[in-house]
């Protein structure tokens, strides 16, 4: 492994998506991520995802790739003791039960620490370690309605809606493994570990860009507004003759004037009503009305050439098959196909960002539960093969 964190072993007890999200994260760019998981059930993210071929989910080797699968029952004295071990030979332990799973468990962090004072405990919860919600059970849709990004997305006529993907519990775990990268550069100067106390609501709250300020200091409380933000216009979605909608974003005052010119109307941009960005945000509808009535006289192409052409950002809105077709995905190789003992050629987005000298990879796909138990127990820890026959007989591992 050549990745920047090729010489980071990370422990990864979580389940689910925030926790593992940052050991993909971690896992993507090097880091030997050892997954514990249950015996003979493993994380539910096996079982999760709408799509079932050959009865897999589709989403575990996305979630799960680059990592080994080891089965450790960390309700037992045993598991226990195999995690303090493997803790010895660690950097990060990533983890998101709630808080004071880990405590019950004789593996709080002041224990982990006695045994590696280096170590990192990255953790990851709905509420965070502290205050009076933190006992609470907290997923990713919750923490998004916390941290206020429920209540200003959809429709401003409809019940606040969510977005197509696990928003929440990604943000918690980029946060996460931000930190976590973090407090590893840190004990480079410091020569111990620290914990990482990575909370969904927060890290939504972390993205609101001025929502507070706007509320304390002007009284304004940001609505749902659908496919605009009010004020800043023109950036919407617009008809064109071919049926396909395309988002054009000309709200900067030089590109309005470009925009004016390939609509052929170029005494728009001084037109007093649209010739500040403040103006343009007053009278956002009427203008979103003349731009949506000269895209629908043009099909998507030829109106996202002549846009492109005048410096206009603007484009189609992309769905995987679009994706999947497009020059500038296969240039950057920002999908990739991974193997797959079942499915072959497996494609998922590639690790982003992008590092000139030692970019992210991927290895592998999720692994199968317990595929790498011979490995770490018998190659890091040392256990024969009847120390380990004994712990499957045991339901440790």
């Amino acid at each position: 492994m050549v990745g920047p964190l090729s010489d980071i072993r990370v422990l990864e007890t979580g389940t689910l998506l925030a926790g593992p999200f940052a050991g993909q994260l971690l896992g993507d760019f090097g880091a030997e991520v050892i997954k514990l998981e249950d015996p003979g059930k493993g994380d539910p993210m096996r079982e999760w995802g709408r799509e079932k071929p050959h009865g897999q989910s589709l989403w575990w080797p996305v979630v799960a790739r680059n990592k080994k699968s080891v089965t450790c029952n960390l309700r037992t004295p045993a598991g226990q003791d195999l995690v303090r071990r493997l803790v010895a030979e660690s950097d990060v332990l990533v983890e998101n039960f709630r808080p004071g799973t880990l405590e019950r468990w004789g593996l709080g962090y002041p224990e982990l620490s006695a045994i590696n004072p280096r170590l990192v405990l990255v953790r990851v919860t709905g509420y965070g370690q502290t205050g009076p919600y933190a006992p609470r059970a907290g997923f990713g849709s919750i923490g998004e309605a916390m941290g206020g990004i429920r209540h200003v997305t959809g429709e401003p006529d409809r019940p606040s809606s969510r977005v197509g993907v696990s928003l929440g519990d990604a943000l918690a775990g980029t946060m996460a493994a931000y930190g976590a990268v973090m407090a590893v550069h840190a004990r480079e100067r410091t020569g111990r570990g620290q914990v990482v106390d990575s909370a969904i609501y927060e890290a939504v709250l972390t993205y609101m860009e001025s929502l507070l300020p706007e509320w304390v200091v002007a009284g304004y409380q940001r609505e749902r507004t659908g496919a605009i933000l009010p004020n800043v216009a023109p950036s919407n979605a617009y008809p064109t003759a071919d049926g396909v909608d395309i988002l054009i974003a000309g709200n900067r005052d030089t590109v309005f004037a470009r925009l004016c010119e390939v609509m052929g109307r170029p005494a728009l941009a001084a037109d007093p009503r649209y010739a500040t960005h403040g103006a343009r945000g007053a009278n956002q509808q009427e203008l979103d009305e003349l731009i949506a009535a000269w895209t629908a006289t043009l099909p998507a192409d030829e109106t996202l050439a002549l846009l492109h052409a005048a410096g206009v950002p603007a484009g189609k809105i992309y769905r995987p098959a679009d994706m999947l077709a497009d020059p500038h995905f296969a240039a950057r190789k920002s999908i990739v196909d991974v193997p797959h003992p079942d499915f072959g050629a497996l494609p998922m987005q590639a690790p982003a960002p992008r590092l000139s000298d030692t970019p992210g990879e991927i290895r592998w796909a999720g692994p199968t539960l317990g595929q790498h138990n011979t490995d770490v127990y018998g190659g890091l820890l040392g256990l024969t093969a009847d120390d380990l026959d004994k712990l499957r007989v045991d339901g440790v591992v």
